[in-house]
């Protein structure tokens, strides 16, 4: 991995150099450097409105009640996307263009979210009621969910008991009780 990334570090620039070079010798040096200000100034405008509509999605789900997971990777995918219209070069620019664009963030989030489905959890702790055994437990252990009716969201009253986990895998974004790490 750290040796794709140094590959890449090296190469994308290179490449953006040798474009940009290209499109001088073409045009001008006047019209190339007036092609990344105004990709700049576009992008960052774009980025800018792109960005605080995302935000305003994000906080109509959360007030909803919603995961917002589709907002969260829409304003990493244009805060990505404003780096990349930051950067000189022709590659990057078209990149970060695709990326401010809706259907160009559903298309490479659609393909992103393929390529990594099922690669991620989210182990979450902690919690739990008042009543309920304190401390961490084993994974093992059964003990703590005595107190709570055996079950480790609390029984009745709807309360995680202290030190029980959820295993959120990516695809679902659902909760599954997990006995074991």
């Amino acid at each position: 991995m750290f040796f794709r990334l140094l590959a890449l570090l090296i190469v994308v620039p290179f490449v953006e150099l040798v474009l940009l070079l290209r499109l001088a010798d073409a045009t001008s040096w006047l019209t190339t450097l007036m092609i990344v200000v105004v990709t700049g100034i576009i992008g960052s405008f774009l980025a800018r409105r792109e960005g605080l509509a995302t935000w305003f999605r994000f906080q109509s789900a959360m007030s909803q009640g919603k995961m917002p997971s589709r907002e969260i990777q829409d304003g990493l995918m244009i805060a990505f996307a404003a780096a990349l219209l930051l950067t000189p070069g022709l590659l990057t620019d078209a990149l970060g263009f695709t990326l401010l664009t809706p259907p160009g963030r559903r298309l490479i989030g659609g393909y992103l979210r393929r390529r990594f489905a099922g690669r991620f959890q989210m182990h979450t702790f902690g919690g739990g009621s008042p009543h309920a055994q304190s401390g961490p437990t084993s994974p093992h252990d059964d003990s703590s969910h005595a107190a709570t009716g055996g079950s480790p969201w609390g029984g009745s009253n709807g309360q995680r008991a202290s030190g029980s986990r959820d295993t959120i895998d990516s695809p679902h974004f659902e909760p599954k009780h997990s006995s074991s790490s």
